[in-house]
């Protein structure tokens, strides 16, 4: 009798530590926009290595249009592969850096074949005119409905535990 307690306590001692490393330890991949006050997760996109996502806004001062094309790399950072735009006035390149190509093309302006590698890069979700959205597999996501407008984030590649997924929001599961 004293060995089957002693087991079942032993399978119970088991059973705890594999749930909290469970809880604790990152697996999960994902988009994430961090709050740089307290460096926690708002929201997050869960993405694989090689997925690409775009950031659309309005310009601020030609009010157009701005879509910025990413795709997450091997090591975990952001790379910029394209910028798409409409007017090439103030802000914005009127030609492509070394290696990448610029194309004027329906009204357009793009430039490609970007190799610009981030960790992370801060972005202010915009509370007037620029409604910064998230598009990731052919829909968008507004983020004003899942940050506060005007709050700055940090938005980088991150691995999540489970804690931190139930505490950050989904984007893809509203």
């Amino acid at each position: 009798m004293f060995v089957s307690k002693k087991l079942n306590f032993v399978l119970f001692l088991l059973t705890v530590i594999f749930i909290i490393i469970t809880l604790v330890i990152p697996y999960k991949q994902a988009l994430v926009f961090l709050q740089i006050e307290n460096n926690s997760a708002i929201t997050y996109v869960p993405l694989e290595t090689g997925d690409s996502f775009k950031i659309k806004y309005k310009h601020s001062i030609h009010l157009t249009d701005v879509i910025e094309s990413y795709r997450v790399t091997k090591q975990g950072n952001i790379r910029q592969y394209e910028l798409e735009y409409e007017n090439y006035a103030i802000g914005m390149p009127s030609a492509a850096s070394d290696g990448e190509i610029f194309e004027a093309k329906d009204g357009k302006y793009y430039i490609k074949n970007m190799k610009r590698d981030f960790p992370s890069f801060v972005l202010r979700v915009g509370q007037v005119r620029a409604n910064h959205t998230l598009l990731y597999k052919e829909k968008a996501y507004p983020l004003a409905e899942y940050i506060e407008p005007g709050t700055r984030v940090k938005v980088q590649i991150k691995k999540l535990n489970a804690i931190q997924q139930m505490r950050g929001v989904d984007i893809l599961d509203n």
